[in-house]
């Protein structure tokens, strides 16, 4: 082996990685797209490197437009879906989108005033209070005690309303009510899976007009209990009511059970499929690269509008909803609950084919993209040269990551991948978070990693020369 100074060798090192660089920029372009124009000392040294391939025919191109065209149209569907047959079979993950509204001011006050209308119907409270006012006075009262009983009969029946709209308020701001709630809630979903599943035994949670409520009987009897507590013994007079509060509304009972047994049957399988035809729609592609980027880009689309669809929906459902059923303010209230999960996970998605655009385009056969690449490369390699030049390197440990720089890039793609693809809740920090740190664990790889390089001897009269391996 001939022997080189180190400032020498470290030159050459420096030389040689941006000769090699843009020699695999040469191959990727050749691999990805045979048309692109190749300077013609480069084209000598990649034909060399990379044999000629036969070219695919237009047809390719055509089925995967097809391909990503179809993936992305169901995407929107299965992002519906998928949230369908959670909110419409999971008990559990119905309750938990709905629980908060008992925290809601407007969903307070609607449960209180709905609360005191069944109370009043059942309890006539002014009549009792007269009643009793009637038997004082029949003891044997005087005329002016008599007068002053008789007009306290109004502010008296008032004074025992107002007592017991403050206690039920009381009750429904209260941790005990949200408790309350979410036993209505699962009780109600566990009606309305079954009269989805047009079982004959359900107790029908969801009506001809395609209402769905929350049963009031269990706050009810909790706030009876506690007027009897407090002295009201009238209170006990209140029978079990059978009274439901409107919480959503459609159009029909039948298009209900009908979206309720497709969501069932296609929530679980259709983002799989949706997935797969826009990643066949790549694989079939002449210029895979490209298709990469303009499958992204119709994801991100198809994203854009079902975000779009449920404000436009939120609009159309409060402006229906009959104010006799639930006050405009709870409706839209409802609405977000109802659809912030589907809501998120379209943004989430939308984000992510953004990334994926960006990225795709990024490290494609195209001229922007492979003069930046060319930047990054040629920065990382002075880096590390003067970091050596300094006697800081990694040593075998770098020549080792060198060597298997294509099996730790999959392997940290695999990891970003199945975060996204598991994780759940999908929100757009997480995946923000995933390809960020992904980014700089690869920039950081690129760094530490160390070409294994060999100086092979050279004749007397000739230059030693050095090939990175």
């Amino acid at each position: 082996m001939a022997r080189i100074t180190n400032s020498e060798l470290l030159q050459r090192i420096a030389q040689l990685e941006a000769e090699n660089a843009g020699l695999r920029e040469t191959i990727e372009t050749i691999e990805n797209d045979p048309t692109q124009p190749i300077p013609p000392h480069d084209a000598a040294v990649a034909s060399t490197a990379v044999p000629r391939r036969h070219t695919r025919s237009w047809a390719w191109t055509l089925l995967a437009a097809v391909l990503i065209l179809i993936g992305a149209l169901l995407a929107p569907v299965a992002v519906v879906s998928s949230w369908a047959k959670v909110q419409l079979t999971d008990t559990d993950a119905f309750v938990a989108a709905y629980a908060p509204l008992a925290k809601d001011p407007g969903v307070q006050s609607f449960v209180t005033s709905q609360t005191m209308d069944v109370i009043q119907e059942n309890v006539d409270v002014p009549a009792i209070t007269s009643d009793v006012v009637d038997g004082i006075t029949s003891l044997g009262t005087g005329p002016a005690a008599t007068r002053a009983l008789e007009a306290l009969k109004g502010p008296a029946a008032q004074g025992i309303l107002s007592l017991m709209r403050s206690t039920v308020d009381g009750f429904v701001r209260s941790d005990a009510f949200a408790q309350v709630w979410q036993e209505a809630l699962r009780a109600s979903h566990t009606q309305l899976v079954a009269t989805m599943q047009n079982d004959p035994k359900a107790a029908i949670a969801v009506g001809s007009d395609g209402s769905v409520g929350v049963q009031l009987g269990p706050i009810i009897d909790r706030v009876k209990a506690i007027l009897v507590k407090q002295g009201l013994t009238f209170a006990s007079q209140i029978p079990s009511v059978d009274r439901t509060i409107t919480i959503a509304q459609n159009s029909s009972l039948p298009t209900i059970q009908l979206f309720y047994g497709v969501a069932v049957a296609a929530g679980a399988w259709l983002p799989w499929v949706a997935l797969l035809l826009l990643a066949a729609g790549v694989v079939v592609a002449r210029r895979r690269a490209l298709a990469l980027v303009w499958a992204a880009v119709a994801l991100a689309l198809s994203m854009v509008i079902i975000v779009a669809g449920i404000g436009i929906g939120r609009l159309v459902f409060v402006g229906s909803v009959s104010p006799s059923l639930i006050p405009s303010g709870v409706a839209r209230t409802v609405f977000d609950t109802l659809t912030t999960a589907m809501r998120d996970t379209g943004i989430a998605v939308l984000v992510l084919a953004i990334v994926v655009a960006v990225v795709g385009w990024y490290s494609g056969p195209f001229a922007v993209p492979r003069r930046l690449r060319g930047f990054f490369g040629s920065g990382v390699a002075w880096v590390r040269t003067s970091a050596e030049r300094h006697g800081i390197s990694t040593g075998r440990t770098g020549e080792w990551l060198y060597a298997q720089r294509t099996l730790l890039r999959a392997l940290i793609a695999a990891i970003a991948a199945a975060i996204v693809l598991f994780v759940r809740p999908l929100t757009p920090s997480l995946i923000i978070w995933t390809l960020v740190i992904a980014a700089l664990v690869v920039a950081v790889l690129e760094l530490v990693q160390r070409p294994v390089i060999t100086v092979p001897e050279a004749a007397d009269d000739e230059t030693p020369v050095m090939t990175v391996s």
